[in-house]
């Protein structure tokens, strides 16, 4: 009976953390996206005038 309960226990465990994976990957693809856009943007907005850079020197 323990064993059947520790069984359960691990496949809830690895379950969730599957879970968690997939959305942290959902989550890493929509920061690419606005990471992405933000260049694209930026380009945009900065043809006209100076060239600002993403860094402070």
């Amino acid at each position: 009976m323990a064993l059947i309960i520790a069984v359960l226990l691990l496949a809830l465990l690895l379950g969730g953390l599957g879970f968690a994976v997939h959305v942290l990957w959902w989550i890493a693809l929509i920061v690419l996206v606005i990471w992405l856009l933000g260049f694209v943007l930026r380009a945009a907005d900065g043809a006209g005038g100076g060239r600002r850079r993403w860094y402070r020197w």
